[in-house]
């Protein structure tokens, strides 16, 4: 059983580390464009973030143009890049992070007995002396530095203790033990933490911290167990993306720390009503979907289908609901939506939904909701959703969709008929395919030749009925990269090629990106 650590100083305030545009972007098909990490970023600064790790500036050009970016318009959180233990990362790093009002070098180095064998080919004491190397090489550029043990749950005790020490010594003012494969239990996380706050001499001249990934289901309770053995920063990401099966969700160490206060008397800098907020910006650009019965800020998170749970929720809402939707950026009164409301009433709908469009962007999605109405007699929550992401998607694609006309039937070949804005430029074609489908794509391949091969074709009904929306997702592959994008549109081949063509810019987006080497979490 875990038990309270009541030891620590300042027992009370848990930093959030997030890193959902270093570690979120590494999980395959999840990258992004520099306006939608600039977009990320301010939001991530806007609800408290304490650090936001922006990227990892030696991989590639455009990550350290975006963490160069994210560091000069920060307002509040301390900004963060990643880096090797090699002198030209950490130089680039420090490069990247200057501007900051508050910058931070996050250093890494592998620990355990597997990765230094296999991974760096190292012995033991040539990591030693590199730990003591990168951390004093980093603080010579700034003042706040965080050290990473790679691997650090499966690394030997003795070890471990002996490079913190190291660490901490030559200037790390955070030690972060990550899980980096999600291989610990928390009864274990907790004793790992407390045993080098116990052992490590030094061990009080820094805040140690918690990166815990979710490969067997145990992320959020990891991090929650390292920070009652006496860790003050979990690191996280928003929606729990990440390598794998993802990181610790943001969402969640967040709310679980504020409804279960009595037994996690913690506090974090959060403010937790834009939670829902920055749920549906990250799944919008990164086009991962958040699933329905997500904790926190799933579709289905504050939903009551239930006889038994609607009349337990009539007579006094706690009898099946442990937080407020308002807490966490959802609103309880739902607005139906149709053919015959407002601007007005659609802006509160989609303040409602979390979103905060500018005029022109508001004027775009209305337009859309309009044409979306006319064709639907009731428009639901999730179409509104899936219509701005959609919006959201496509603000700065060099592809775009002017016109779709398709022969479909029994009497084939199908053909489609497709004009693209590309670039600002019109073009037109005609295609013929086994399928109206098949159709489509042979077009959109006449008008934007590429190599990428079709992984995964997938169709869903947002919502019931004959006349719901549709939404399309669609995974393409070029030299080993992989991407995912949505379209959502009533007619399901509009859809078709409205994902398609989102997954073509984003692979253009990332044919333009360098790939790092394995990164720590």
């Amino acid at each position: 059983m875990i038990t309270q650590n009541t030891n620590s100083t300042d027992k009370d305030r848990v930093r959030i580390f997030d890193t959902t545009l270093r570690d979120g972007e590494q999980c395959p098909g999840a990258s992004m464009t520099f306006e939608e990490k600039l977009e990320v970023a301010e939001l991530l600064d806007e609800m408290g973030v304490d650090i936001i790790e922006a990227g990892f500036p030696i991989a590639s050009q455009g990550d350290f143009e975006s963490v160069a970016e994210i560091a000069k318009r920060a307002k509040n959180a301390v900004i963060a890049g990643l880096s090797r233990a090699a002198p030209k990362d950490i130089d680039r790093c420090a490069e990247a992070v200057k501007h900051a009002r508050r910058p931070r070098i996050h250093t890494f180095l592998s620990t355990s007995p597997v990765h230094m064998k296999w991974k760096l080919q190292k012995e033991p004491h040539e990591v030693y002396e590199m730990v003591i190397q990168q951390v004093t090489r980093a603080r010579n550029h700034v003042d706040d530095v965080e050290w990473s043990a790679e691997d650090g749950t499966r690394t030997e005790h003795d070890f471990l203790c002996r490079c913190v020490e190291a660490a901490i010594k030559a200037g790390a003012t955070t030690i972060n033990i990550p899980d980096t494969v999600g291989y610990t239990v928390p009864e274990e996380y907790f004793a790992l933490i407390s045993m080098l706050r116990e052992r490590v001499p030094n061990s009080e001249q820094a805040i140690f911290s918690v990166h815990c990934h979710n490969d067997l289901g145990m992320a959020v309770a990891n991090s929650l167990a390292g920070v009652r053995a006496g860790a003050r920063q979990i690191e996280c990401t928003i929606n729990g993306i990440g390598e794998r099966a993802g990181n610790a969700a943001l969402e969640e160490v967040v709310m679980a720390m504020k409804v279960r206060s009595d037994v996690m008397p913690y506090s974090t800098g959060v403010n937790a009503q834009m939670l829902m907020r920055a749920s549906k910006l990250v799944s919008a650009v990164t086009s991962f979907p958040v699933q329905y019965n997500k904790a926190v800020v799933g579709r289905n998170a504050f939903a009551h289908e239930s006889g038994i749970h609607q009349d337990g929720m009539l007579k006094h809402t706690q009898t099946y609901e442990i937080m407020r939707p308002e807490d966490v950026g959802v609103k309880q009164t739902s607005l139906v939506m149709g053919k015959h409301s407002g601007r007005h009433a659609f802006r509160e709908k989609l303040k409602e939904l979390g979103y905060e469009l500018g005029d022109n962007a508001l004027n775009d999605a209305f337009n859309r909701f309009k044409d979306l109405a006319d064709r639907k007699k009731i428009v639901y929550d999730e179409d509104i959703v899936a219509l701005v992401d959609d919006e959201i998607a496509q603000a700065h694609d060099r592809i775009k969709i002017v016109s779709l006309t398709v022969i479909a039937g029994t009497q084939g070949p199908q053909q489609a008929t497709l004009v693209l804005d590309i670039d600002g430029q019109q073009h037109t074609t005609q295609a013929k395919g086994n399928g109206p489908v098949d159709a489509i794509f042979n077009a959109i391949h006449q008008l934007v030749p590429h190599a990428a091969k079709l992984l995964l074709y997938q169709v869903h009904a947002v919502t019931e009925g004959t006349d719901a929306q549709a939404e399309v997702s669609v995974r393409l592959e070029e030299g080993g990269k992989e991407v995912t994008a949505r379209g959502a549109d009533p007619d399901t081949l509009v859809a078709s090629a409205k994902a398609y063509i989102n997954a073509l810019n984003k692979l253009t987006m990332k044919r333009q990106s360098v790939n790092p080497q394995t990164a720590v979490g």
